[in-house]
């Protein structure tokens, strides 16, 4: 089985953090990759299990991609689990309170497209953790 995870140690609650990435006024800051916006219009949360997610992403180019999923579990603050509709793909985050200020969010996805598994892919998930830094760091 294909997959990937990603570890972040973040400087705010566990209960910020779930609530930036189920809240489509905060997702619109931070959402895809460097180079990308994802305008609050493209954006749909129905935050239940069963309830559908999804994120469209625009490139500096003009080109769209549209991620839908469908919510598996919601354990607010805890975790999060949603699948992607054409790839199958789960991801699950958690959301882990270190007790300090700080909590450290993982991100482990499950039936991971090629695609999504090359170095280039990895790092582009990985600036939008950076952007996701910043935008707390702005809040």
């Amino acid at each position: 089985m294909s997959e990937l995870t990603f570890s972040r140690v973040h400087r705010a609650s566990p209960e910020l953090l779930f609530d930036c990435m189920t809240r489509p006024e905060h997702l619109t800051h931070f959402w895809g990759p460097a180079g990308t916006t994802t305008p609050l219009d493209g954006i749909v949360v129905e935050l239940r299990p069963g309830g559908r997610f999804e994120t469209t992403m625009v490139g500096a180019d003009g080109s769209a991609y549209t991620m839908r999923a469908v919510y598996a579990e919601i354990d607010r603050p805890r975790r999060l689990v949603w699948i992607e509709a054409d790839t199958r793909m789960r991801t699950e985050v958690t959301f882990a309170d270190l007790g300090d200020g700080r909590t450290e969010v993982t991100t482990h996805q499950t039936d991971v497209p090629e695609a999504y598994r090359s170095a280039e892919a990895r790092a582009g998930f990985a600036t939008s953790l950076d952007r996701f830094d910043a935008y707390l760091a702005s809040l």
